[in-house]
């Protein structure tokens, strides 16, 4: 059966040997159900033909486990195919047992909803489609029910009228459970993004920080080495050939020397971590954005001491720099980073004049997918917005480092949107862990998304 082989592996590739067992599993309940009406209750209905059809399940499920592997996926349209066979193999049983008055007709439901919480919506709309048809062919074209009298059981038309609505309106909860079903997905999506995000810039400040160690490392035996050359070219005779040779070898040394020098001054210290000034973080997140027409403004508290110092966590750095990119993404003009401390709260405030956020979604801003405003212009990288994971994941990230997040509008007659970040300041104060909290890996996920998320 070449249909079966996958084209490509996908996020709705569905493992063969699930659809096998569940198909077992029908399997063993619709014998018991046949065998048990015909030689429990004693009523009569065409045995072997029903098992006829329950053969055919079993013949199937037989060749698939023996032509393929139990880790065999299979995409959607293969998926779809198996369960279509599901539902008419039991509309048939239906057909010789009663139709849609045989109590088990809303088994047709089963493949539906096994479809909503796996393929795609259009799949799904299909399969719920001919369930209906079988389900309405049923209701004029059935064997009698099985029965313990010799009258037959003649259920009156409003009533299979009834049954025949009832499964139509059934359906309408496959769609339901694939909405379930596919924001799980894209949570369990854009949870794997943040991951990568912060596992990106954590690996950035360990780099920094080896660069910054090596500068530290190399410094000494590249003084030395410099000062022996400088000894060598006063002590060597001018007309010796090895003059250029050790002129170039203070020259190379030296050289050496500026590297280093600029690689400690680009890097934080010496330490992934460095601990740094509330003032001194917020600039290092503002100063890349300050070249894309819009003001930013930075205020601080005037003559107040004690200003917080915290870790270089890489978690705040992404968290604010993606706010205050959203806020220059959409300002008119002016964007104001406001910091304010006082006793244990610590509240960095990012404010612009743009539009503001629209009311229907603000109070669902930080949810994965959901694009808060229509930008003004590109972001600072240069590209257009993308999948609305932007605010998700700084959302995500400066929760994880203890910040509690507020979303608002500007009152009226001003415009523009206002995002409060407040922490405790024993919360911000403390050295973050492995992945910026407290020692705990930022998710329990394992598959990141291929790609980088894009900006909200």
């Amino acid at each position: 059966m070449p249909w079966l082989e996958p084209l490509h592996r996908s996020p709705r590739d569905v493992r063969l040997d699930t659809l096998v067992r569940l198909r077992w599993l029908a399997v063993i309940g619709q014998t018991a159900a046949v065998l048990g009406v015909k030689f429990g209750l004693g009523f009569e209905l065409p045995i072997w033909a029903c098992l006829a059809v329950i053969g055919l399940a079993v013949c199937l499920n037989g060749a698939l486990q023996v032509r393929f592997q139990s880790t065999q996926r299979l995409g959607p349209e293969r998926t779809a195919w198996l369960l279509a066979f599901d539902i008419a193999e039991l509309a048939v049983l239906l057909f010789l047992t009663g139709g849609l008055q045989n109590p088990f007709s809303f088994l047709l439901l089963g493949p539906v909803l096994l479809s909503a919480t796996t393929l795609p919506p259009r799949l799904t709309v299909m399969l719920g489609a001919f369930a209906i048809v079988c389900a309405t062919i049923l209701v004029f074209l059935h064997y009698p029910l099985p029965w313990d009298s010799e009258e037959l059981l003649d259920l009156p038309p409003i009533y299979m009228a009834g049954v025949w609505l009832s499964l139509l309106l059934s359906c309408s909860i496959g769609l339901y459970a694939w909405q379930i079903s596919e924001e799980a997905r894209q949570l369990s999506d854009a949870l794997a993004a943040t991951e990568l995000v912060l596992a990106r810039e954590q690996h950035l400040s360990q780099l920094d920080g080896l660069a910054a160690a090596a500068a530290h490392e190399l410094a000494t035996p590249l003084s030395t080495i410099s000062v022996i050359a400088r000894e060598l070219e006063r002590e060597i005779e001018p007309g010796s050939p090895h003059v250029e040779d050790v002129k170039l070898l203070r020259e190379q040394t030296q050289r050496c020397r500026d590297i280093l020098a600029k690689l400690t001054e680009l890097s934080s210290g010496g330490e992934p971590f460095d601990r740094m000034k509330l003032s001194a973080l917020i600039e290092e997140v503002v100063a890349p954005h300050r070249d894309f027409g819009v003001t930013i403004d930075v205020v601080m508290p005037e003559g107040q001491a004690d200003e917080p110092t915290l870790a270089r966590n890489p978690a705040i750095l992404y968290g604010l720099g993606n706010l205050l990119e959203n806020a220059v993404d959409f300002a008119a003009e002016r964007v104001e980073v406001t910091a304010l401390w006082m006793g244990d709260d610590v509240t960095v405030v990012i404010a612009d004049d743009g539009p503001g956020f629209a009311p229907e979604i603000i109070d669902r801003i930080g949810e994965p997918y959901i694009r808060s405003r229509r930008p003004r212009r590109r972001n600072a990288t240069g590209d257009l917005p993308g999948l609305g994971l932007g605010l998700f994941i700084a959302k995500t990230l400066l929760e994880r480092s203890g910040a509690q997040l507020a979303f608002r509008n500007r009152q009226f007659p001003k415009r523009g949107a206002i995002v409060d970040i407040s922490w405790s300041r024993a919360e911000l104060e403390r050295p973050p862990g492995p992945l910026g909290e407290r020692g705990k890996p930022l998710l329990t996920l394992t598959t990141p998304l291929e790609q980088n998320p894009a900006g909200s």
